[in-house]
C-alpha cells in the first residue's frame, strides 16, 4: 500500500476524517502497518507504553485480570484505539491485547500520537469521548461484578443458616 492509498484509509476513520492531508501523510509515513494472527499478542500487562494501536482490519481482545484473580475479556473492533490511556499517562500497560483471529493494525509511536493529540482538537475531542466512554463501560463492569459479589455472598449466608 503506498502513502497516498494509506492516507485514504486513514481519513475513512471517523477520528481522523477532518485531519488535514499532510498531518495524515506525516502519520502514515512516521507509524507502520502491522499484522498480527489469531491470538498473537500486541501487547502484555507491565510492557512500557511506547505506542497507540488504531485496529484497521479484524478484532482484538483486550485482557485484564481483576483483583480476584479471574481474566475479564473485552473486544475492539475497527476503528478502535487501543492503548491511549498508558500513552497519555505515561504508564505501563495495564492490560494485555491479543489478536482475535486476523488483525492489521496501524502503530503509532508515542510521540507522534502525543503530536496528533496537541495539534489537532477534534483528534483530542474524539479521544476523549472514546476514554469516557471505555470508563462508563469499566465502571458499568465493576457495578455487575459488585451485584454478582453480593448475590454469591446472600446464596452462601442463605446456606449457612439452612
Amino acid at each position: 500500500m503506498d502513502i497516498n492509498q494509506e492516507v485514504e484509509r486513514l481519513r475513512e476513520i471517523p477520528m481522523l476524517s477532518k485531519v488535514e492531508t499532510s498531518r495524515l501523510k506525516l502519520l502514515a509515513f512516521t507509524s507502520r502497518l502491522v499484522q498480527y494472527e489469531d491470538r498473537e499478542a500486541l501487547f502484555h500487562v507491565g510492557d512500557p507504553a511506547d505506542s497507540v494501536y488504531l485496529v484497521m482490519e479484524g478484532e482484538v481482545e483486550i485482557l485484564a485480570e481483576t483483583e480476584g484473580g479471574e481474566t475479564t475479556t473485552l473486544v475492539r473492533g475497527e476503528n478502535a484505539l487501543i492503548g491511549e490511556m498508558a500513552v497519555i499517562s505515561k504508564q505501563e500497560r495495564s492490560a494485555s491485547v491479543r489478536a482475535r483471529g486476523n488483525v492489521l493494525v496501524l502503530r503509532i509511536e508515542d510521540d507522534v500520537f502525543l503530536q496528533l493529540l496537541t495539534g489537532n482538537a477534534e483528534v483530542a475531542l474524539d479521544v476523549m469521548r472514546q476514554l469516557s466512554d471505555k470508563l462508563a463501560e469499566a465502571h458499568h463492569a465493576n457495578e455487575q461484578l459488585q451485584n454478582q459479589l453480593f448475590a454469591l455472598k446472600a446464596v452462601q449466608a442463605g446456606g449457612e443458616d439452612g
